[in-house]
């Protein structure tokens, strides 16, 4: 793929900022983006690294009127030898591809997925934290931009990439965060769309997230649209127990995001001498674990945040606390693995670490 490039006078580029640890996350953006257009009959067409810019689009534009739009996360590392790092890319460009057959979308290739970010990678190196705990978010993004009215899947598309280096994804850092579980609102039900990547996933959450966020709580731990009764994933990553001993998270059913910090997780965890299980996990079953002892840890994996231990669970008006909001052995241990394969700071035995070339 050959894609073209449109420069700033390096005097026009924005300042970098001191201390990326204290950024807030998504909030700024680097000097350039990633586009490329589609048009049925014509394919992927037009690559182009331009500067970040505002996009334009029709008000009767698909994306506006039927939610096409889906959309990845990852980020990008610097090591110590000053060498651009990605986590698993090719996972992210699967896993929006999958979103994109869901959502009747074209699909783009893996290769062009992948060289897009390279090259842009590439030129935005100078805005990649080299402190530990910071990072390049990479958001890639499909929309229907075909300006007609009518409840059909668009003909035209855009694919763009833009970045922004942040810090932590949560205030508490690695610090126990708190969860509500809602038995009232639904993220996803089974034959809808839960397990793509898709944008109308979340702006059905908002409402419960608001109420969890005004209860004091970090996030809302959703239940099934069926019964309320199992266990799915948390707003922003998806979420596992240690309990009776085992490594148990909720199995993948069409409602729940396949999560690649999930995936490598549950693929760490025998090389470090934990069984994991994925099943079905009531709601009940967590809160008499926390009772009794037998579930000992609650933490989410997901790209924003890596590993989020969970110190405390409100559920029905009672909340309850998790080793006693301590940060457990476990979570310790599959952050720490990752956040150094992430930063190249241990034997990549598994071959996910990707380098830019």
């Amino acid at each position: 793929m050959k894609i073209s490039l449109e420069l700033i006078a390096e005097k026009k580029l924005k300042p970098l900022f001191k201390d990326p640890l204290m950024l807030p996350f998504g909030r700024y953006f680097t000097d350039y983006m990633f586009t490329m257009e589609y048009s049925q009959g014509q394919g992927w067409q037009n690559p182009c690294i331009k500067p970040h810019q505002p996009l334009v689009l029709q008000p009767s534009a698909n994306v506006f009127h039927y939610s096409q739009e889906v959309f990845e996360g990852q980020k990008a590392y610097q090591s110590k030898k000053g060498e651009i790092l990605m986590f698993r890319p090719l996972e992210n460009a699967r896993r929006l591809n999958r979103s994109l057959q869901r959502l009747c979308m074209p699909e783009i290739d893996e290769n062009n997925f992948l060289q897009a970010e390279c090259e842009l990678l590439k030129l935005e190196k100078r805005w990649i934290p080299t402190q530990k705990g910071a990072s390049l978010y990479i958001r890639p993004a499909v929309i229907g931009t075909e300006a007609a009215l009518g409840v059909k899947a668009s003909s035209e598309y855009l694919f763009f990439i833009i970045l922004s280096p942040v810090g932590p994804y949560f205030k508490e850092g690695f610090n126990s965060v708190s969860l509500w579980v809602s038995d009232t609102y639904s993220r996803a039900g089974s034959g809808g769309t839960g397990e793509a990547k898709t944008g109308g996933n979340y702006a059905g959450s908002l409402l419960a997230t608001r109420e969890a966020i005004q209860k004091g709580y970090s996030q809302v731990l959703w239940l099934d649209a069926c019964e309320h009764r199992f266990i799915e994933e948390v707003g922003a990553m998806n979420i596992f127990f240690i309990l009776n001993g085992k490594l148990v998270t909720p199995a993948l059913d069409g409602t729940i995001l396949h999560g690649i910090t999930r995936k490598s997780v549950l693929e760490l965890a025998a090389g470090l001498g934990i069984q994991a299980e994925e099943r079905k996990i009531a709601i009940e079953e967590v809160i008499e674990g926390i009772q009794s002892g037998k579930l000992t840890e609650v933490f989410g994996a997901g790209t924003a945040a890596v590993i989020s231990p969970v110190g405390k669970i409100g559920y029905q008006g009672k909340d309850y606390l998790v080793n006693e909001q301590r940060t457990g052995t476990w979570a310790q241990t599959f952050f720490k693995t990752l956040i150094g394969l992430q930063y190249g700071e241990i034997p990549d035995r598994h071959g996910w670490v990707y380098k830019v070339q």
